[in-house]
Order: C-alpha cells, then structure tokens, then sequence
C-alpha cells in the first residue's frame, strides 16, 4: 500500500525513497495519505484524488497554490519546508545590495567603453556604505539573516514587521519602524521579506513609491507577486524617483511583456544598467535543494506516522474531530 505521493517537478525521487521507502508512490492512488508538493495547484478539483488523504507538505516556502480553506475543511494538515535557503536568500539579497551600493555590474558593462581614459570614470551618486539606510520589510528567517549579514557591513539598519514581538530590535541591535510609511520614507535601499498573503499581494504600489525616498532603490527575493506592476518601477526608474531595482522573483514567471520588462531585455540604454533579475533562482545551492527534499520527506513521514508534523501552516485536523 503506497501512501506518499510528489505531485510534480521531481523526477528522480531518490532522496525521497531514502526516507519514505515502499511508502512512496510513482502513481495516483486512493490510498495515498500524504501529498509532497512542489508547483501542483492544491485545490477541491486536486484533493478529490485523494480520498485517504491525511496530509499536503510543500517542498517550499511559500503556500499561494494552496487551497488552505479546503485543507481545513477536509480535516487535513498543511505545512511547508520554510527553512532550507535562508541562507542562499538571504546571501542573494545581500549581494544585490552590494552592487547597488559599489556600482560592481555597472561599471564591468561601461568599462567596455573605456579606451583612451580609465580610473577617472566613477558613478558620481555612489555614498558611503555608513551614510546609507537599509529598510528591511519582514523579519522572518530570511530578513533576519539578512539583517546579521548586514551589519557587517556598517549600513544603517531599520526593519517593518506588525507580527515581530515588542523588543525584537533590541536582540538585533537595530532599529524598528512600527509604520511601513516611516521605513520607507527613510531607507536608501529596501529589500522585501514576506510571505505572499492578502495583506502583502500588492503591496509594492504606486502609493509605495511615492512613499519611498527619492532615489531609493528596491530589492525583492520574496514573492513576485508582492508587485503590483512591473510598470510602476518602470516609471519610478524613468523619473529618478527610484535609482535601481534588483529582483530574483516577477508577478510573471517568465515575464510578461511590458516596459519594465523590455527595457531590461531591449538593454535600453537609460535604465538597463539600474535593473537587476534573477530568473527565481536565490534559493539554490546544490545543499539547499538537497535539504529541502530531505526535510519535507522527513515531515511527509512524522505525518504517517502519527506524529507531530512540523511548520503547520493551516490545520483542519480538529475540525474533523468536532464533526465526528
């Protein structure tokens, strides 16, 4: 009887046999208890397959895909596998940030130019990394490994997060902002930290920007879709009321075409240089993805084993005890 099924993506799921043995599926099953899930949009439709079905572990940290309303209502467990690439994220913000701060790329594409004159070519707006602020929205795992990795570096450090207890600054040594307006209105650099959720789909509006610092500029590794439209950069960008943009996640994977998105592929000479993507990839090592699929498949098992599953992110578990 197999009772652990991978929805999608992995298709040599080796490090999962090592774990889950014959209690992993290749197959669709009516006795499968236990989803992994990687891209698989988890709904009603979906769950139907499943009539056994006890528990959905995603590979991932974020959940949008997830019907979390429908894994309640059928009395299961939802969790997902949030910490395996803090490190890589946070690693990838913090280089975003320093060729932001030191001109690394940009001055690698204008040095091709150079022939008759060379060390007298500087970017004149580069600042001192001590003058400078960095906003951090969301102190979580990631936005706090950024924050430790930052101060390293001597940059001024303020972060926005509602849901962080009072004090939490204080064991970081850094400031806090208690209203997203204040961070924004005083961070040379931002770099976004949560989860994709109602409050945060969107968040980076034309509202946003016009609230932020003029010439700031934006870094996101978190969800795309936290970006209300690519086209707001576009004209910040075009403006100077932002000065650069860096990001590793897109409302659209792949992109969509737009102004944002053409500029950067066109390399349009007025603003390709302040643009930075990154096709999805901040969370890859070869280690991050191999504990990864270690630490849901660990999870997959906890749940068939009757033990507490670890990183629930929705419960319907006592629920369908109260209906029984």
């Amino acid at each position: 009887m197999t009772k652990v099924f991978i929805t999608d993506y992995i298709s040599d799921p080796d490090t999962e046999k090592e774990i889950l043995g014959p209690d992993l599926s290749e197959h669709i099953s009516g006795d499968v208890k236990v989803l992994l899930v990687w891209h698989e949009n988890i709904n009603g439709e979906y769950l139907d397959q499943f009539p056994r079905l006890q528990g959905v572990v995603r590979y991932g940290v974020g959940f949008d895909a997830i019907d979390l309303d429908e894994i309640k209502k059928r009395g299961l467990v939802f969790c997902n596998t949030p910490d395996y690439g803090t490190d890589e994220v946070s690693d990838t913000a913090l280089t975003m940030l320093l060729n932001m701060l030191r001109g690394v790329t940009v001055y690698d594409d204008l040095s091709r130019g150079y022939i008759d004159n060379w060390q007298e070519n500087v970017i004149a707006e580069l600042r001192r990394t001590s003058e400078m602020t960095l906003g951090i929205i969301g102190a979580g795992r990631i936005g706090t490994a950024l924050i430790l990795k930052a101060k390293a570096l001597k940059i001024n450090i303020i972060f926005f997060d509602p849901f962080k207890d009072s004090g939490y600054e204080k064991s970081l040594g850094v400031n806090r902002a208690y209203k997203l307006q204040e961070l924004l209105e005083i961070s040379d650099f931002i770099s976004i930290h949560t989860p994709l959720t109602e409050q945060t789909r969107g968040m980076v509006n034309q509202s946003f920007v016009d609230n932020m610092k003029d010439g700031a500029s934006l870094i996101n590794t978190a969800r795309g879709e936290i970006v209300e439209d690519l086209d707001i950069l576009y004209k910040a960008l075009i403006s100077n009321k932002i000065s650069n943009v860096a990001l590793d996640v897109l409302p659209d994977e792949p992109p969509k075409a737009c102004r944002f998105i053409d500029a950067w592929r066109n390399r349009e000479p007025s603003l390709f240089r302040k643009i930075i993507i990154n096709p999805h990839t901040s969370y890859y090592t070869l280690d991050a993805y191999n504990e990864m699929r270690i630490k849901a498949s660990v999870n997959a098992r906890r749940i068939l084993d009757g033990e507490e599953p670890l990183n629930i992110i929705a419960d319907g578990r006592s629920q369908q005890n109260k209906s029984v």
